[in-house]
């Protein structure tokens, strides 16, 4: 009982860095920008986060400088394609490949580097109460802020005028234009919010998941990420499930190796990636599912009339 107790702990913790990248890109996604950058999003801002913990000490402003650096560099993308036209998909692979080479040179310094000693959590005092408290009541705060930031983006975008707006943006940006909405603005706010979400992603990553800094440490869970909000048809509550279905998945290897199943280590090491392949195929036989779902000015660009 101990060992699956473990292994749900896990579950949510790797899935809380899938969950956070993944509703960014939702956010971005809704408002009509497909942004391919978030690998090298999270790679800079978890090295921004951890320099900023090594330098100050401070996990809280790791996490402001994690989804800072994500904001900078989804604010800098926003600005080449919505307002200087750039090809959404050929910038955001540009910023992937930007943000995984400047994280590789900026943090060969910090290889070496480690962190103060990590806080431990012990939520309403249940830490140890035996499964339960293993598995759910030792979490860093941040894996319940994800829940609810979830049910938070469910009741805004479709309970809230901001929500229709943001959606409106990616369904008929020219319709939303006409009635006196600025597109370009909406639009950029609302991938500048989705990048400090991959940041807040890449700098968990750095400080609480695996806390140390390694060059290429996201290692695809921005792709990953992608993926997933197609599979979660751009649901937030989707999104959250499925986040922690392919934490499960992550942590499935580790697992089974623990238990002695004699598998190649490699094969263990694929399987998170091979479940996103499989997935998108079983998806992907049903087109006319997906566009139903797909914000329907998706990657496509706007240009104001007039």
């Amino acid at each position: 009982m101990q060992a699956y107790a473990l292994l749900l702990a896990a579950t949510l913790n790797a899935g809380t860095v899938l969950a956070l990248a993944a509703l960014g890109l939702l956010i971005n996604e809704k408002a009509g920008i497909v942004n391919l950058g978030a690998e090298g999003i999270m790679l800079c801002a978890a090295l921004a986060g951890f320099a900023t913990v090594v330098h100050t000490g401070s996990d809280w402003l790791g996490f402001a400088a994690g989804a800072g650096a994500g904001a900078l560099l989804a604010a800098a993308f926003g600005a080449l394609v919505i307002w200087l036209g750039a090809n959404q998909y050929a910038a955001g692979l540009a910023l992937s490949l930007f943000g995984g080479g400047l994280s590789a040179f900026a943090g060969i310094g910090y290889v070496q580097e480690r962190l103060p000693d990590r806080p431990r959590f012990d939520w309403l005092g249940l830490g140890d109460v035996p499964f339960v408290g293993p598995a759910l009541f030792r979490h860093h705060p941040l894996v319940y802020l994800t829940a609810l930031l979830a049910l938070a983006l469910v009741w805004l975008l479709w309970r809230t005028r901001a929500g229709l707006v943001l959606r409106a943006v990616g369904e008929a940006p020219q319709s939303a234009h006409a009635l006196g909405y600025r597109v370009r603005l909406i639009r950029l706010a609302a991938v500048t919010a989705g990048g400090a979400l991959c940041g807040l992603a890449g700098a968990y990553l750095s400080l609480a998941y695996t806390p140390l800094w390694a060059e290429g440490m996201v290692a695809g869970k921005g792709w990953i990420a992608l993926a997933l909000t197609t599979f979660a048809t751009w649901r937030p509550a989707r999104v959250l499930l499925g986040a922690y279905l392919f934490g499960g998945v992550t942590m499935l290897q580790l697992h089974l190796q623990g238990q002695g199943v004699q598998w190649p280590s490699q094969l263990m090491t694929m399987l998170p990636y091979l479940a996103t392949i499989a997935v998108l195929a079983l998806i992907s036989r049903n087109p006319a599912w997906i566009r139903a779902n797909m914000p329907a000015s998706l990657g496509k660009p706007f240009h104001p009339a007039g």
